[in-house]
């Protein structure tokens, strides 16, 4: 019976009823928390299939057995996929970069337009401390009119749509986050959040599909670095381009009002939600009332941008990152959470 499948439409490998006995592999994960050993798993896997395709480890494993021996293979093993663990994880972020930039400057001369792109990943921006935005490119060299590449090609994020944000709850990354804080610290008119395939959430993958645009945040791109090929991030600059020399100031921003409604009938919902919770169960009082303070601080928020849009007419990048991270209510939160745990 085959164990390993393919599956050809989703571009996936199967693996049924999978086992190994093996010491080097047993102690490695023996030392894991049990929380990291699936990434630590499949970041294996990822590497082994990379080492392969170049022959570094069958040409490793020649050498240990012909000149140390057996004893010492599991120990040089051990050291050389540390190594390349090294390599592909705190390094790779930074090559990916490079080849970001290498497309693009290809892709745009091929085409015979004079946007200047460069690295920016190294240098902090508008933000106080912080490095988000690592390609600037800028139309037609000008300073005036800024695209921001954002290069995710060392770890997973989520989407994490503002339908579906929990500003109360964690403080991961998210494809949102990213876009807005790259734009607000490169002081950029549009921005896009490159992925690699092989590290893309599957949940992102299946609503992004290849290239995605959010309206008023900006571009997910998903690119296949193993095959070289990045031609939805192409797609994506091009739109981008069309988007940031055409930026203006708007009598109306719909896609800001389209992101706020969204955040206040979230908003509206949960606390209906919650006073319907209170009225049905008062052993859970303390964490009702948690809830409930966190909606009426999140729609104390949400009025204060909705006639600032009202008012202006649109919201700038800045204040559109502010409303989706929402640490004012978060902060406000914190003096009033230690009152209900007192009662």
């Amino acid at each position: 019976m085959k164990r390993i499948r393919l599956d050809k439409r989703r571009k996936r490998v199967n693996v049924d009823g999978f086992e190994m006995e093996n010491k080097v592999v047993y102690n490695y994960f023996a030392g894991l928390p049990e929380r990291e050993r699936e990434e630590k798993f499949f970041k294996a896997i990822y590497i082994g299939v990379l080492a392969l395709m170049e022959d570094r480890l069958s040409a490793f494993l020649a050498k240990t057995s012909n000149d140390l021996g057996t004893e010492l293979e599991s120990l040089k093993m051990l050291f050389d996929m540390k190594r390349e663990i090294f390599y592909k994880s705190a390094v790779k972020g930074s090559l990916a970069e490079n080849d970001i930039l290498e497309f693009l400057k290809e892709h745009l001369a091929e085409r015979g337009i004079k946007d200047a792109c460069e690295l920016a990943g190294t240098t902090a921006g508008k933000l106080p401390k912080n490095k988000t935005g690592d390609i600037v490119c800028r139309i037609d060299g000008a300073p005036e009119r800024r695209i921001v590449i954002e290069c995710k090609f060392d770890k997973s994020i989520r989407l994490g749509d503002i339908s579906e944000r929990d500003v109360f709850r964690g403080g991961s990354d998210t494809a949102w986050s990213q876009l807005l804080e790259a734009q607000v610290n490169r002081d950029a008119h549009a921005s896009i959040i490159v992925i690699d395939a092989a590290l893309a959430d599957p949940a992102l993958e299946k609503r992004v599909d290849g290239i995605s645009y959010i309206p008023g945040v900006g571009f997910v791109a998903i690119v296949d670095s193993q095959r070289g090929d990045y031609s939805n991030l192409a797609a994506a600059y091009s739109l981008a381009r069309d988007i940031a020399k055409n930026a203006g100031s708007p009598q109306f921003d719909k896609d800001a009002f389209r992101i706020m409604l969204t955040r206040i009938l979230r908003d509206a919902r949960a606390i209906l939600e919650t006073r319907k919770l209170a009225e049905t169960i008062i052993a859970g009082g303390r964490e009702m009332l948690k809830r409930m303070e966190q909606g009426l601080l999140l729609l104390e928020q949400d009025q204060k941008y909705f006639l600032k849009l009202l008012q202006n007419g649109s919201l700038s990048k800045d204040e559109l990152l502010e409303f989706y991270l929402g640490n004012e209510p978060k902060e406000k939160f914190s003096e009033t959470e230690r009152q209900i745990d007192s009662l």
